[in-house]
């Protein structure tokens, strides 16, 4: 028994990043409690954000480990697959709660206290969902994710459009969630294992007699996990959602639980059935053309959907779905001899989405905070009233465009070399094609910006929170285009494919 406790207590030194969320959320929970009612509730989004701090030190200090540690019978792993999608996690969270400081008023969100610390949670499921090496425990990161999302998108009690979002994002993420257990009961009726790397092991013998059930379990994970990336065609909940959650919640959404949907299905489909060979059935092959599908009618849907859009929050809904698909194309494209940079691909653009996303998120906090609405007419003349946030606008809406030197070019253009190197024409093709009809709708808030300026609007006031999440990053999204192989570089150093993805 002391031996197992020894070994259960020096674990917890590989646990700290969540453990410092988890100490973190209890503290200021109870001191929420304790505050009487009319104490200004600000500071404790500066705790939280001390808190996501800490982890994030955590997680760095894990980097580049010797070996990968597995954790409670190999269900939990820390790699360095996980410590890089913790980073972009904790650093998706920690803009987003900055962002809300001196934006989010008890007169909108009733509970502020709540609202700051909630995030904690939504991001140790997201970390949990990252490291997860068995069903069981990336089922529960995923619902710890889902469940203080819907708590997150329903905060403004009294908004009826927020109201119906999260009714909205309850129901459908609750079948969806469904989906995903009914798939994993397949693998595990299957198999007779929960764990990724037996299920992976197992699955080639598996091919010849269980093949109908092979295909059934892989697309009730897909549709499943398709719904939590919000790419079509299971998407239809992002829009309304978006729209009706707190602006700073949207963001969160669209970034960290969008990236987080993406770490767990780059693992699963990849060791399930990337590094397998399915002799005799075209299983592998099918798997990944049905990801390389849902990756086009996510582009053309999001691109082509979002030029009707008069709202901000709508429009980058749909912006997010179209870029749903192009960070499935790495995925989609899998490793082969002539391509073997997938995970640089998709990192990259990830970190490119990611600041580029939240950039645009707080731009349309600063105008909705002036304007009162996040109607896309709000920018009207945005150069004149405020033009160093207008400039910063200009750079985050370059890099969303994929106009070359910014990240968002660059992001697109590695993976589409990835597709050319895998003779993916086709889908290289429809990216380009793509990201072209989506200079149309993101050069219109530019239009709006400098070209209505007999629009008589509000004044603009920006908060230091809010210009310091806006300018940072805008100036990470224009370095991303500076020194773009600087940054592949330094994921290719971390990133070791054999030892930090592969569940052995």
């Amino acid at each position: 028994m002391e031996q197992i406790l020894r070994l259960q207590a020096s674990d917890l030194q590989y646990l700290l990043p969540e453990l410092a969320l988890v100490v973190t959320a209890v503290i200021l929970s109870l001191l929420d409690l304790a505050l009487p009612n009319r104490v200004n509730r600000t500071f404790i989004g500066w705790l939280t954000l001390v808190g996501i701090v800490v982890s994030g030190v955590f997680v760095t200090l894990q980097l580049n480990p010797a070996e990968p540690v597995q954790l409670l019978n190999f269900s939990y792993r820390v790699d360095d697959f996980s410590n890089i999608m913790k980073l972009l996690v904790l650093t998706g969270t920690a803009l987003v709660v900055l962002m809300s400081i001196g934006f989010v008023k008890e007169d909108s969100i009733p509970h502020v206290g709540e609202y700051y610390y909630f995030y904690l949670p939504a991001a140790l499921g997201a970390m949990i969902m990252s490291s997860s090496g068995d069903l069981i425990t990336l089922y529960v990161g995923l619902e710890l994710l889902s469940i203080t999302s819907y708590l997150l998108v329903a905060m403004k009690k009294k908004d009826g459009l927020s109201n119906e979002g999260a009714f909205k994002y309850l129901v459908m993420g609750g079948i969806s969630s469904a989906i995903i257990l009914y798939g994993m009961s397949f693998l595990y009726g299957m198999s007779g294992s929960t764990n990724l790397m037996e299920i992976g092991q197992a699955l080639p013998t598996l091919a010849a007699s269980y093949e109908p059930l092979l295909y059934l379990a892989f697309f009730l994970l897909l549709a499943g996990f398709g719904f939590k990336i919000a790419a079509a065609p299971f998407h239809s909940w992002a829009p309304d959602v978006y729209q009706g959650a707190p602006t700073p919640v949207t963001a969160f959404l669209a970034v960290v639980s969008k990236a987080a949907g993406f770490a767990i299905l780059f693992r699963v489909f990849y060791v399930l059935f990337a590094f397998n060979s399915f002799e005799g059935t075209k299983l592998q092959s099918d798997v990944f053309l049905a990801i390389s599908v849902m990756a086009a009618i996510a582009m053309v849907v999001g691109n082509f959907t979002a030029l009707k859009q008069t709202n901000m929050k709508r429009l980058l809904a749909y912006s997010g779905i179209a870029n749903a698909g192009y960070i499935l194309v790495p995925i989609a494209t899998y490793f082969s001899v002539t391509h073997y940079a997938n995970f640089s691909e998709f990192i990259f653009y990830l970190i490119a989405y990611l600041v580029m996303n939240i950039g645009a998120f707080a731009v349309l906090m600063i105008v909705e905070a002036a304007e009162g609405h996040t109607e896309a007419k709000g920018f009207a003349g945005l150069y004149y009233r405020a033009p160093l946030t207008a400039v910063a606008m200009v750079l985050l809406v370059l890099s969303l465009a994929g106009i070359p030197l910014s990240g968002g070019f660059f992001g697109k253009f590695y993976i589409i070399l990835g597709t050319m190197q895998t003779q993916q024409y086709w889908l290289g093709a429809l990216m380009i094609a793509t990201s072209v009809v989506s200079l149309y709708y993101y050069f219109g808030i530019v239009r709006q910006m400098f070209m209505r300026s007999d629009y008589e609007p509000a004044p603009v006031r920006v908060s230091v929170p809010l210009g310091i999440v806006v300018w940072l990053c805008a100036l990470v999204s224009v370095a991303l285009g500076v020194v773009p192989q600087a940054v592949l570089k330094g994921i290719d150093t971390i990133f070791t494919l054999t030892s930090d993805f592969i569940i052995r």
